[in-house]
């Protein structure tokens, strides 16, 4: 099975990714607290489009490393930087759900945008998370608070119901199946514990404002305008704003977890962009 392992660090980690398809190679992160297998719904159209599509797991998540420390998100751009140049990759796509955002931007301020050709960020969490005085739509610190103490105290209690937010589950039965939420919650229960906490430590707390004029490629933002989990006024409305270059598309009704409620609606969107 294919690792990059990434040696720049105190501690080797060693990053499982699947490669599939040729052509420009299209990066798929993935969101906190899944894999490379949230993807399922994507994969196979990018690779159909003719394009190069390369998934993996964050660090502390599917089969990669599990370190004890190195979860901020400079940490984990590192990953993907030795991803592209280990595999020595140009002209790339990045795209970013969810947390999966917040390494396309940092990668973009640590390492620059010469080998990258355009960036998507899919309920993304940037730029910013928390509740402050200057970002009043925010996520109270209270409730962060809350879902670090229940990570700490029943995580895998609080996986088993973070599932049905992440689909607004009730208004989307039609759209999402039990065996699905089963599959998610197979997924994130399997991650590391301390991983889990410590990039959530990273999604809650980190301020993105700053960089977001480093994204200075061609940007796809996709929110969903029922999104629960990150609100689209704290997120992809800052981020269209930040983001000079930037095509921003809001899926009505879409949740956090619209690749797969609304995946026929947002195939098109990105198969689109990525086309452009």
């Amino acid at each position: 099975m294919p690792f990059i392992t990434n040696k720049n660090k105190k501690v080797s980690v060693d990053i499982f990714y699947e490669d599939y398809g040729q052509g420009q190679p299209v990066i798929l992160i993935h969101g906190w607290p899944l894999s490379r297998k949230s993807w399922e719904h994507q994969v196979w159209k990018i690779v159909e489009s003719g394009y190069r599509c390369i998934s993996y797991d964050r660090r502390g998540f599917g089969i990669s490393s599990s370190p004890w420390d190195g979860y901020d998100y400079s940490s984990l751009a590192s990953d993907l930087n030795e991803i592209i140049n280990q595999l020595q990759l140009e002209n790339v796509i990045i795209v970013g759900f969810s947390m999966g955002g917040g390494e396309v931007v940092r990668y973009c301020t640590d390492y620059g945008t010469e080998n990258i050709a355009k960036a998507a960020l899919i309920s993304s969490i940037i730029p910013l998370v928390k509740q402050k005085d200057d970002n009043p739509s925010g996520v109270p610190e209270s409730a962060l608070m809350d879902i670090k103490n229940a990570l700490e105290n029943d995580r895998v209690g609080f996986l088993k119901e973070f599932s049905k937010g992440f689909y607004n589950f009730e208004d989307n039965k039609d759209k999402v199946s039990q065996a699905q939420l089963d599959y998610d919650f197979i997924v994130a229960s399997h991650a590391s514990p301390r991983g889990t906490i410590e990039a959530a430590k990273a999604w809650m707390h980190t301020d993105f404002r700053d960089e977001l004029k480093n994204v200075n490629v061609p940007t796809l933002i996709v929110h969903g305008d029922a999104d629960g989990t990150v609100p689209i006024e704290t997120s992809a409305n800052q981020a269209a704003k930040g983001i000079e270059n930037n095509t921003f598309k809001v899926i009505k009704d879409g949740p956090h977890g619209l690749n797969i409620t609304h995946k026929d609606e947002f195939n098109k969107i990105l198969i689109d962009f990525l086309n452009e």
